[in-house]
């Protein structure tokens, strides 16, 4: 009786570590779009103090999550996508400005 009181607490530890972590599919994706956006905006040019440090979290997000830190590549797309909602909003502001 005991032995399978150990083995079944063993599989409920080993099962539960897989429950915990989940992928930040959608949170990759939206700092993606985010970053293919300010690029599209030429933030590069416009706001490159932004938009270099957009790339740098964008980057560090997609090998996070290639070597399965999905916790850590949340928290750097999440980065990601404010750096480059900023980048691309100066960008935008600066070409509007020029345009005057």
């Amino acid at each position: 009786m005991k032995k399978i009181i150990h083995v079944l607490f063993c599989l409920l530890i080993l099962s539960a570590c897989g429950l915990t972590t989940t992928r930040p599919k959608l949170e990759m994706a939206m700092a993606q779009t985010a970053f293919l956006a300010a690029r599209e905006a030429q933030a590069d040019v416009k706001a490159p103090s932004l938009y270099r440090k957009a790339e740098y979290f964008y980057l560090k997000a997609k090998s996070s999550y290639k070597r399965k830190y999905f916790n850590k590549a949340q928290q750097y797309a999440l980065l990601s996508r404010k750096y480059s909602e900023r980048a691309e909003y100066v960008a935008i502001r600066k070409k509007t400005l020029e345009n005057l």
